[in-house]
């Protein structure tokens, strides 16, 4: 007696491969319509569609640069930029609040009364507070509340004054040091109760296992407790990493002039709406996919390998 095979409507590889196929064709097709639709309403309105604006010369300073910019230069280097600042406070940032978040979400678990407390405390007033009333408050509140650079406050070797955050190495203006507190302690409060969280969900006899070995709370927090918790941790905690280089996209709220704030700039001045904002969307994306794999790699460093 032989086996007949099935027929390939009821093979469901077949249905898989097929769908993949059906749903690029769609998205293909929309996307086709939707280009078309976009360069007729261009048409009719009398606009030309094209990226040849970003040779033209950006006439428009930029406050603070890591790269040698003039006004004479053109739209695109003043992009570049933008998209240099944008990647400054994105890494600075992630960082930082990796540092706070994680510090915050032990101490919430911490057998100190007034340690708990005050990371609780800390995590409910910046968590349900907006972040742009909180990038308001550090700028206006706190870094323009400062004296003049001729009588600013010295701690050592750390100045403080209207003029920013001084360094013996470089100094960190206003703009920046506030958007970095801000995106900082609001990240690091949501970041706090995604380690509390995974670190809860480590079972209470790995506790009891490493303490009955003789290791201090430090060791076995170290050694035993936060490597397990980092399987719960990180898929959140990579949530949290693309939401801050997306807020960040608020410095214009504080004149930062990350790639948000020159590409409002560069769309004033040359009406190119269509092309900067498609600009400002691949940018956010890649930046979102670089992270996003970057995390997702680390991820799987950090899982069970069943053998």
């Amino acid at each position: 007696m032989t086996n007949s095979k099935p027929p390939i409507w009821r093979d469901r590889r077949f249905w898989r491969i097929a769908g993949q196929f059906i749903t690029v064709f769609v998205t293909a097709v929309i996307v086709t319509m939707l280009l078309g639709n976009l360069k007729r309403n261009l048409q009719q309105l009398g606009i030309q569609f094209g990226f040849d604006f970003l040779k033209q010369q950006a006439s428009f300073d930029i406050g603070e640069t890591l790269i040698a910019y003039n006004p004479t230069d053109t739209y695109s280097c003043a992009l570049w930029v933008g998209l240099i600042n944008s990647l400054r406070i994105a890494v600075t940032g992630i960082f930082f609040a990796t540092v706070v978040g994680v510090s915050a979400g032990i101490a919430r678990l911490s057998d100190n009364w007034l340690v708990r407390n005050i990371a609780l405390v800390y995590v409910e007033i910046f968590r349900n507070t907006p972040l742009l009333l909180q990038l308001l408050f550090w700028y206006f509140a706190v870094f323009l509340g400062f004296p003049k650079a001729e009588n600013k406050i010295s701690w050592g070797f750390i100045g403080l004054s209207q003029n920013g955050l001084e360094l013996p190495w470089f100094t960190l203006s206003p703009e920046f040091a506030a958007l970095l507190l801000g995106l900082i302690f609001y990240t690091g409060a949501f970041i706090a109760e995604i380690v509390r969280g995974g670190i809860q969900s480590v079972a209470k006899g790995q506790w009891e296992a490493a303490r009955s070995l003789g290791l201090k709370p430090g060791l076995v927090m170290r050694l035993v407790i936060f490597p397990q918790a980092l399987r719960v941790i990180i898929p959140p905690l990579t949530s949290q990493y693309l939401n801050l280089t997306k807020n960040s996209s608020l410095a214009i709220a504080i004149g930062y002039p990350d790639i948000y704030f020159v590409a409002s700039t560069t769309f004033n001045q040359t009406g190119k709406a269509v092309e900067v904002i498609l600009l400002l969307m691949l940018t956010y994306l890649t930046l979102s996919l670089t992270i996003s794999v970057v995390m997702n790699l680390f991820n799987r460093t950090v899982q069970i390998q069943e053998r």
